[in-house]
């Protein structure tokens, strides 16, 4: 059987939903994927050196790469033990929140102009003579469909963000996210890469505003779960 919450308090108050616990030991090994993945690949592109078509893509791999060590921040300080406040026992779900969106989703944005990038580069692989120039088409847009599990997983109640704002809202965040990454696919593609940092710059100001937003409804979510619980009942001493 599994343990639910109260959702009343002793007062009458009805209880705010918070996210389920988590094991944060799952959460520590995304982090260490999240760190290395995406700066091993930043690296790479900078040691190609192609700035024009790689400028935008490997500023998104790097604050991909930065946020997980925040997002590991947050995770190490959560606590349920003596001593706790809101504060560190919502610190593992807002660590979750800051991997989900700055790490994850800059990493997915990130991914259909690096794959077009890698594949047509010139100096990270060198043309056989007399080989002919293919286009790879609309297949290049493969491993943009990373994107549709992780909207799967936002709207499906996985992640955290159902727990803080609307159904209705996380609808509109994914969707205006999905639009913005293939936007700024175009704008790569189109070499218009002035209009790819624009619009890169814009989900990367909305996932921030995104993240304070949860961190701090999420603090103040356990503020008020916690002064209108019922408390526990004491335990009962054990027979000697």
């Amino acid at each position: 059987m599994s343990k639910s919450r109260p959702t009343i308090g002793d007062d009458g108050h009805p209880l705010p939903l918070l996210p389920p616990e988590r094991d944060p030991r799952l959460w520590t090994r995304l982090v260490r994927v999240m760190f290395f993945t995406p700066g091993f690949v930043a690296l790479l592109l900078i040691k190609a050196g192609e700035p024009a078509a790689f400028g935008v893509t490997i500023e998104l791999l790097l604050l991909s790469c930065a946020t997980a060590v925040v997002g590991g921040l947050f995770i190490a300080s959560q606590s349920s033990g003596a001593g706790a406040d809101p504060a560190s026992e919502v610190s593992l779900w807002s660590g979750g929140l800051i991997l989900e969106f700055l790490s994850v989703v800059p990493f997915l944005c990130a991914l259909p102009p690096l794959f077009h990038q890698l594949a047509n580069s010139t100096l990270l692989h060198t043309k056989a003579l007399g080989a002919v120039d293919l286009s790879l088409g609309p297949s290049e847009l493969i491993p943009a469909v990373a994107i549709l599990p992780f909207m799967l997983y936002q709207l499906s109640g996985f992640g955290t963000l159902g727990y803080i704002v609307s159904r209705t809202t996380n609808w509109v965040l994914n969707i205006v996210i999905f639009a913005t990454i293939i936007a700024g696919y175009i704008a790569n593609r189109s070499a218009n890469f002035s209009a790819e940092k624009a619009i890169d710059g814009f989900l990367v100001a909305l996932l921030t505003f995104v993240v304070f937003y949860g961190v701090l409804k999420l603090k103040r979510l356990q503020a008020e779960f916690e002064a209108h619980a019922p408390a526990k009942p004491p335990k009962e001493a054990k027979a000697a």
